[in-house]
């Protein structure tokens, strides 16, 4: 009896929830396996020390009933619990058995969006306490935030881009550029569609000289056109030229009676189609002409729909030509929307290529609605 009770416990086993199961070190050979298999059972309880191994057991019971079978783990991946249980959670393992890892539900805080909103508050709160110092800064280094933004007159603002050229050593001869913000409404659920215009600067600061085709039947202007220098001149002939682009053209200007047989091109040319708005349709071909082939092509923006930018000068001009060129511009621009309804120019920056958006002061370059006095009945 005393012989028997050693031999059963030099046989050294777990066991776990009634589950017995041999320790791994006794599988170094197939004879081992088969003498522990007709092993009776086991009265001797050993602490489980090793929760990963006695979780490979009970998921791969494997060596009790095939003996050659593949291992679920590698013996690598024994060495540590940690690396075990991370490559069961995540299914990584050589069996093929995928087992879902499982996301711990987030814990929803009382009160978390109350936090958050009032977080929010109290930022808005310290920027709205942002003391902002009155007048302007005496100094040419200061922080921007504590001052409100400057507005300057159309020549302190010119003067001051030349002067930011100089200090920046930038190029003399860069262009100048007006942003314009627009508002588009023309009362009740209307809006001024997006236009474009062409205006002839009262001083020129391009070379470049714009291919023009003029449209019409009539022998004699087709030869007026051609001496004034139009790019392309012609009728009904040249109509299916332009939809194969075999003529392609920077505008296109034509006479009232060639109209009805422009209706195929409309929607080739779209806003380069010949528009009495845009003075693209008359009989007078010399005028059209030299206002299109030395114009430059002013348009509101598609995407935005109501802003407008595009060169005014160059910086190497005077002050004067400068400004007269942004009044040209103005003026042109107010043209597309009635004065009584308000101003059309909501904000003016000045800029050019390498320095920041000057804001200008708006209301002295608007024009002025004339107001006649109702006469006193006698």
């Amino acid at each position: 009896m005393i012989k028997k009770k050693e031999e059963r416990n030099k046989t050294n086993y777990s066991v776990f929830n009634k589950v017995a199961l041999p320790e791994p070190r006794l599988y170094g050979s197939l004879a081992a396996r088969r003498a522990h298999s007709d092993a009776a059972t086991p009265i001797f309880v050993k602490p489980i020390l090793d929760p990963a191994r006695f979780l490979l057991h009970l998921l791969n019971p494997s060596p009790f009933t095939n003996p050659g079978a593949e291992p679920f783990l590698n013996s690598s991946q024994l060495k540590h619990g940690t690396n075990f249980v991370n490559t069961i959670r995540n299914g990584q393992h050589g069996g093929g058995r995928q087992i879902p890892r499982q996301r711990p539900a987030k814990k929803s805080k009382k009160g978390a969006k109350e936090k958050t909103s009032d977080a929010k508050i109290d930022e808005i709160e310290k920027i709205k306490s942002y003391s902002v110092m009155e007048g302007e800064p005496e100094d040419d280094v200061y922080l921007k935030h504590l001052y409100p933004r400057q507005i300057y007159e159309v020549e302190k603002a010119i003067h001051l881009l030349k002067k930011f050229q100089i200090l920046d050593f930038t190029n003399p001869k860069q262009w100048v550029f007006l942003n314009l913000t627009l508002d588009m409404a023309l009362g009740k659920k209307k809006r001024v569609e997006p236009f474009a215009s062409v205006i002839s600067f009262p001083h020129s600061f391009s070379s470049e000289v714009n291919k023009v085709a003029v449209l019409t039947e009539n022998a004699s202007e087709i030869e007026i056109a051609e001496r004034q220098g139009a790019a392309f001149a012609g009728g009904v002939n040249v109509i299916q030229k332009i939809l194969d682009d075999e003529i392609q053209a920077d505008f296109y200007v034509a006479v009232p009676e060639i109209m009805p047989a422009l209706n195929p091109l409309k929607k080739k040319l779209k806003k380069r189609f010949p528009k009495l708005s845009r003075n693209s349709i008359g009989h007078d071909i010399p005028k059209m002409l030299a206002l299109f082939k030395n114009g430059h092509e002013i348009k509101v923006d598609e995407e935005r729909e109501n802003f407008l930018t595009t060169k005014i000068a160059t910086l190497d001009m005077s002050s004067d030509q400068i400004a007269t060129n942004l009044q040209t511009v103005i003026n042109e621009v107010c043209r597309h929307r009635p004065l009584n309804l308000g101003p059309f120019v909501v904000r003016a920056f000045l800029r050019s290529s390498t320095s920041e958006g000057l804001l200008l002061k708006i209301d002295p370059l608007l024009p002025k609605v004339e107001i006649e006095a109702n006469k006193e009945a006698d």
